[in-house]
């Protein structure tokens, strides 16, 4: 049995472990075990995204909450930060949310929220998996007599739609912007549309009709190709992806070019700093971050930290460094003075924000930093070995390190959600990145490939 939990919760194929019925009702009965009050009712909100095995993983992880006493609050359909938000809100002692993020419909996942919105941290989840993998939680629970309720959180979309809406304080904020939306057919088809109408733009949106297969299916943040004709198409102001749960987004500007996670963190960085809500100057991006952010923070005065990739370990990094505004390339935000997570929806009004008040087009801003050429490859492997531990790799990244010396980075690591090494390549023209990237892969794939 493998380890449970990977770079954001546990996720894997549906009715593969550890993704099947059996697991959730163990992970249930853990997270209740684990999070329940000693005295009091004890409560957890569950939501989730589209996916068709959704739920068979929610009766499942039901089950296991409520045979330990402990409540269970389904909010639905959902986007993650929407469960964040909620179990913060209310007087639950932990949230769960059932979705695989951006991979495809077959996959899934758990992600598990704290009572105060924040993600479990190392030391938490192994004793989660403690939990998990033995019987203490089983024969707890055959002393409990009093099992948890199951109730519907009927409002949870326009609590959540409220709790956004309360980022930007004034009345139709986005008047006269022209947006177009991908919502993936994933966790924010009903959300997103909405709160952006009720901000007062005008709104199209597209791939709004999930039918549990065709989450994230050509669509979405890791798609963004049909969003940027139809942006051009419609004149729209911007285009907004995002992936199956809601927690990233890619923006696509008014001529139909894709900005970066790490672009959209630099136009937010520089408005917070212009309105001096950046405190202690300070940026947080991942080790992924193209170095043109790091650059661009150089020349407007603001220092950057780099934490491991994952949004909760920019979260902690953040909490850690006193910073309130960090993210990924992948296109995770965080506002720390506005929410505990990764938000992909309160990302984009703080983007569009950001935009009005400059009154450029997005291009413009997007423009305001300069993207260094990244290739990324990602090589299927059977196993994860430590990377230092394999002479040949080390040698060909050594070999392309010297060749770029300080015009570029070479980045290889494990995906920590697939079985997959991502070998990332910067450097200073797009010709001699690709074939670095290649070499390194090439290599990588012959010692791990399947």
């Amino acid at each position: 049995m493998g380890k449970l939990f990977g770079t954001d919760g546990i996720r894997g194929k549906a009715n593969e472990y550890p993704m099947i019925p059996e697991t959730a009702v163990a992970v249930g009965r853990a997270i209740a075990s684990f999070f329940k009050k000693e005295k009091g009712v004890s409560s957890i909100i569950i939501g989730k995204d589209t996916r068709i095995s959704g739920y068979m993983l929610e009766y499942a992880l039901v089950s296991g909450i409520c045979s330990m006493g402990v409540d269970a609050h389904l909010a639905g359909v959902l986007p993650t930060p929407g469960i964040a938000y909620l179990t913060t809100s209310t007087d639950a002692v932990a949230g769960i949310v059932i979705s695989a993020s951006h991979n495809p419909f077959y996959d899934n996942g758990i992600k598990i929220f704290k009572g105060d919105g924040f993600k479990l941290s190392d030391k938490e989840e192994d004793e989660i998996e403690r939990l998990v993998i033995g019987d203490e939680t089983i024969s707890a629970s055959k002393q409990i007599r009093d099992t948890g309720n199951v109730y519907k959180v009927d409002d949870a979309e326009e609590s959540y739609c409220a709790f956004l809406k309360s980022a930007i304080a004034q009345d139709n904020p986005f008047k006269g912007i022209k947006i177009v939306i991908d919502c993936s057919n994933g966790a924010t088809y009903r959300v997103a549309p909405k709160l952006f109408a009720n901000l007062g733009a005008n709104v199209e949106s597209i791939f709004i009709n999930p039918d549990g297969k065709n989450i994230n299916d050509n669509c979405g943040s890791q798609h963004p190709e049909i969003l940027s004709k139809k942006v051009v198409e419609k004149g729209a102001d911007i285009g907004l992806a995002f992936d199956g749960d809601g927690d990233r987004l890619i923006v696509i500007d008014e001529k139909g070019n894709v900005l970066t996670g790490d672009q959209i963190l630099f136009i937010c960085a520089t408005a917070m700093k212009q309105k001096g809500e950046l405190k202690n100057n300070l940026v947080v991006s991942t080790v992924m971050s193209n170095i043109g952010l790091k650059l661009a923070l150089k020349d407007i005065g603001v220092e950057h930290v780099a934490a491991d990739v994952g949004d909760r370990y920019v979260a902690e990094k953040m909490i850690s460094s006193k910073a309130v505004l960090g993210g990924e390339e992948s296109g995770h935000m965080i506002f720390l003075d506005h929410h505990t997570t990764g938000d992909g929806l309160l990302a984009a009004i703080k983007l569009i924000e950001a935009a009005k008040k400059e009154s450029k087009p997005v291009s413009k801003l997007g423009k305001s930093m300069t993207v260094f050429p990244q290739v990324l490859i990602n090589v299927e492997v059977k196993s994860k070995p430590d990377i230092r531990s394999i002479p040949v790799i080390n040698e060909v990244i050594k070999s392309v390190e010297t060749s770029l010396d300080k015009k570029g980075r070479v980045l290889v690591r494990y995906s920590g959600t697939q079985p997959l090494c991502r070998i990332m390549v910067e450097g200073p023209g797009i010709d001699e990145t690709n074939m670095y990237c290649k070499q390194i892969a090439d290599i990588v794939k012959k010692e791990l490939g399947n």
